[in-house]
């Protein structure tokens, strides 16, 4: 079993929705051709090098996988027939990859994954709080204003 990565270009002009089915599709024929799915990485909308189809942008998908030449033949083939990808790439990464090693990538970066998602949930709710005493700080300046003000008329 070898390691690829697949980088493909998709139509910027697609939706969420109508790209979830397309990056589906794509894990089910890994799925399908006995791979083993070891990333999926969504870059976004990107400003391509030159134009492709006419369109200025792209939206980049990266595909870490695991699987044989078949696996790899039906992948380029589904994106050759499906005229939302623009443009797709395929090199191999490891010629002979041990699935233990894999499979303890995979978890690390699900790991990682849900660390980062923690914390950035931590980094938003502390900001909450930092907003809601500013606030309070502000409340509080400017009722001492108001005595200020009150004793002043006095």
């Amino acid at each position: 079993m070898r390691r690829y990565e697949t980088i493909a270009i998709f139509d910027p002009d697609l939706s969420s929705e109508g790209r979830t089915p397309l990056l589906e599709r794509c894990n089910e024929i890994i799925d399908q051709h006995a791979g083993k799915v070891v990333d999926v990485d969504e870059w976004g909308v990107r400003k391509l090098a030159y134009e492709i189809k006419k369109k200025p942008r792209g939206y980049y998908v990266l595909f870490d996988y695991c699987g044989d030449g078949d696996l790899v033949q039906e992948m380029e083939r589904f994106f050759r027939i499906d005229d939302r990808v623009m443009k797709y790439m395929t090199i191999i990464l490891d010629k002979d990859v041990d699935l233990e090693k894999i499979q303890e990538e995979i978890a690390g970066a699900e790991a990682r994954k849900a660390a980062a998602q923690a914390e950035e949930e931590a980094s938003e709710s502390d900001e909450a709080e930092e907003e809601a005493r500013e606030g309070e700080k502000a409340e509080a300046v400017s009722a001492e204003t108001e005595e200020t003000e009150q004793q002043e008329e006095e």
